[in-house]
């Protein structure tokens, strides 16, 4: 049975930001040529001057693959907004390229973001690099692939952003730095050795999609917010491969998935991953590549934040705290824990949770439409 994917270890990953502090004080203006613009045409996206854009993982199941377009106009309608930028994964192990998916989105007005994993089936977290891992990519053994893909992005021509190897920093994933010498100094490029691996990788990956001439293609660098474990090696500096190879910064913010834990509020949750993305580069735009908390309705009497005021929150201090995020992709997903308890990630997990969606997302500086612009046609 398929697991719930980039939601590992939720344990873990709510606990982060608590363990992360005390360790270290040890637009809402539309462009009105958008509507001219062809869309069908050689277009970019503009990353926005004033508002961000606002998208959703739609829970399209358990590879996070089955993108239809009555679940995404579903999920429109219920939080009364379109949605600029709609996620979806695409597994190494499946070995193709997901053009019937991304066609969906891209004909419904919206980008993609596609979380593209080196991982082979049957995708369970916790365990130690598969065939897919980061030196067998380096030999080149999986070129073929890599080229055949890139060419499927580079004849679907429309815009997309790829996120390679999301989270890094975390232990759930095979491609994680902790799997590869982590803290293991590497003399020749003066970087930690887990850390450096994933670079050479992440770079050799762009180098082959971007000499198949697949241009439409925008990188994210996406850690999540704090790592784990929590070491100065494991943190992103680490792991940025250079602003020559990304476009997007990303984070993944999670808030409470288990009764037992309190909610970190959204500032404990941002503040200082926020900073340390800002510092990899002065100018790349930040992304909350996902963000959710689990609906736990007696959360806030242990002293966190309840859902509906957690869901505020962040769709303000998005906004008006961090200049620099220019999109929140909202992670709308329901699925078992390992202790058989459930965490509901979901906008409507209740009555109160949706209403706060809604009203946060109505907001004008969330902007539910791609601002375009035209390019020379080749």
């Amino acid at each position: 049975m398929l697991v719930d994917l980039n939601l590992s270890q939720p344990l873990l990953k709510s606990l982060l930001p608590v363990l992360g502090v005390a360790l270290l004080v040890a637009g809402c203006k539309k462009q009105s040529a958008t509507a001219a613009v062809d869309r069908n045409g050689p277009v970019e996206v503009v990353v926005p001057e004033h508002g961000a854009y606002t998208g959703a993982f739609m829970d399209f199941g358990d590879a996070e693959d089955d993108v239809t377009l009555e679940t995404i106009e579903d999920f429109e309608q219920m939080v009364g907004k379109h949605q600029a930028i709609i996620a979806s994964s695409s597994y190494w192990g499946e070995q193709n390229f997901p053009t019937d998916n991304l066609n969906v989105i891209w004909r419904h007005g919206s980008l993609p973001l596609v979380f593209w994993s080196p991982w082979d089936r049957p995708y369970e977290e916790d365990h130690g690099p598969d065939k897919f891992s980061l030196t067998e990519i380096l030999f080149g053994r999986w070129d073929s692939y890599i080229d055949k893909w890139a060419d499927a992005a580079r004849n679907f021509g429309h815009p997309m952003i790829v996120v390679f190897a999301v989270e890094m920093n975390g232990t759930w994933f095979p491609w994680s730095g902790a799997y590869y010498g982590g803290a293991q100094w590497d003399k020749e490029s003066n970087n930690w050795k887990g850390p450096e691996t994933f670079r050479k990788a992440f770079r050799y990956v762009v180098d082959r999609v971007r000499a198949r001439g697949a241009s439409n293609i925008k990188w994210m660098f996406h850690t999540n917010n704090y790592p784990y474990p929590y070491e100065t090696w494991n943190c992103a500096p680490a792991y940025y491969p250079g602003s020559d190879y990304v476009d997007w910064l990303g984070l993944s913010v999670y808030g409470q998935q288990y009764k037992d834990e309190p909610n970190p509020d959204i500032p404990s949750l941002v503040n200082w991953p926020y900073e340390e993305m800002s510092r990899l580069d002065p100018h790349k735009p930040i992304m909350i590549a996902e963000w959710a908390t689990g609906e736990f309705p007696h959360s806030a009497e242990g002293g966190g934040v309840g859902k509906a005021d957690w869901t505020k929150q962040g769709l303000k201090l998005f906004r008006t705290r961090y200049p620099r995020i220019k999109a929140a992709v909202y992670w709308h997903e329901r699925w078992q824990n390992a202790d058989g308890s459930y965490s509901n990630l979901r906008v409507n997990s209740s009555v109160e949770a949706l209403r706060a969606y809604r009203e946060g997302v109505a907001n004008p500086v969330w902007l539910g439409d791609l601002i375009l612009r035209a390019l020379p046609k080749k």
